[in-house]
């Protein structure tokens, strides 16, 4: 049988047809239960899958993200020839999900492959029932040379601070597979959608209100890294950095990376919120573009509030870095309700910041 399969991205090629007898295991964790006798020249198939049990899908594909991205480098240490990966989404589908993967210096590189969850779950069958399996890979990958982009800047001087800045962000890049709708057009939109619902509300903000756009989030984050270092370097000071990166669907409200009493101060905004569905406003995660603001090397204002905005998140993995991140797959209504929201929240944090920034 064909396997719906592609390459994980940073995974080099088989070169040429490579067969090997299929092992199957539980996660990187369970490696250490093997030899290296049993996993020679094996391919070794990680079929730990995102636990359904989890409300929080984010949680569930973090337990598990790590046989993606070091799974390779982790089988090699015993002697395998290469390894599948079960993608990271609750689906049962066609559809394999990519991401990226990584090597360790001075580790044997092997080739690494997803397959689809549909042919994970009938591999596991065929080989619990038959004991064993084979399966041919083929993988033509290579990498080219990085080439120099852009990150995207726009914003509105702030009338009466504007050398304080609220920053919000998506990242433009995004995998082959699909057209990267959800990860992260949705969020691009949204926050262009933010100086669009200002200007239309001829809303003047007192602090400097910045839209980036960052560039190469999905291999290595030098968007977000570079974008940091340069604030650093200008002596900027950012007193709020929000990004959008979960896609465009039905808005909760916030994740929240700040002093306790800086989030309890926006948590005190919910009655005004509420009415939208916005009733989310805890500590958690910011984003992975804005992260880089966050280095002690980067540090302008110790009391800068990162945010996430917080949509509803059980349908994002059925379309994470797969074909099926499409346009067509984005609700208008929902994404427009994530652009709103945002935007009221830097209309807030523009309005209040004196009262957030507490200690």
């Amino acid at each position: 049988m064909l396997l719906n399969a592609c390459a994980l991205g940073g995974s080099i090629s088989t070169d040429g047809p490579l067969q090997g007898r299929v092992v199957e295991v539980n996660g990187i964790e369970d490696l250490e239960n093997y030899t290296k006798e049993q996993l020679r020249g094996a391919i070794v198939f990680y079929n730990k899958p995102m636990d359904k049990r989890k409300i929080n899908t984010f949680k569930a594909y973090g337990a598990c993200a790590s046989q993606r991205y070091w799974g390779a480098a982790e089988a090699a240490k015993y002697g395998a020839a290469a390894v599948i990966v079960r993608p990271l989404t609750t689906l049962t589908d066609n559809y394999p999900h990519t991401g990226s993967m990584a090597y360790k210096d001075g580790v044997a590189k092997i080739p690494a492959a997803v397959i689809s969850t549909q042919d994970a779950d009938i591999l596991h069958a065929y080989i619990e029932d038959l004991g064993s399996a084979k399966v041919t890979m083929n993988l033509n990958s290579y990498s080219i040379q990085n080439v120099f982009t852009h990150n995207l800047i726009a914003e509105i001087k702030g009338s009466e601070k504007p050398d304080e800045i609220i920053a919000f962000g998506a990242h433009i890049d995004s995998w082959d597979k699909g057209e990267g709708a959800h990860d992260d057009g949705a969020g691009v939109v949204q926050c262009m959608e933010i100086l669009r619902l200002l200007e239309e509300l001829g809303i003047r903000p007192k602090h400097t209100i910045r839209m980036v756009l960052f560039m190469n989030e999905e291999n290595g984050n030098m968007g977000g890294v570079t974008y940091a270092s340069k604030a650093k370097l200008n002596n900027e000071s950012h007193i709020c950095a929000i990004e959008s990166d979960r896609g465009g669907f039905s808005p909760r409200g916030f994740s929240i990376d700040a002093k306790q009493s800086q989030i309890n101060a926006i948590s005190q905004w919910k009655d005004l919120l509420e009415p939208y569905d916005l009733h989310y406003f805890k500590a958690g995660y910011g984003g992975v573009d804005i992260g880089p603001l966050k280095s002690k090397d980067n540090i302008v204002n110790p009391n800068l509030v990162f945010m996430g905005l917080y949509p509803d998140s059980q349908r994002y993995f059925d379309y994470h870095h797969s074909d099926d991140d499409v346009f067509e797959n984005v609700n208008q209504r929902e994404l427009e309700l994530g652009g709103a929201s945002m935007a009221t929240m830097v209309y807030l944090i523009d309005k209040y910041w004196i009262d957030i920034n507490i200690d």
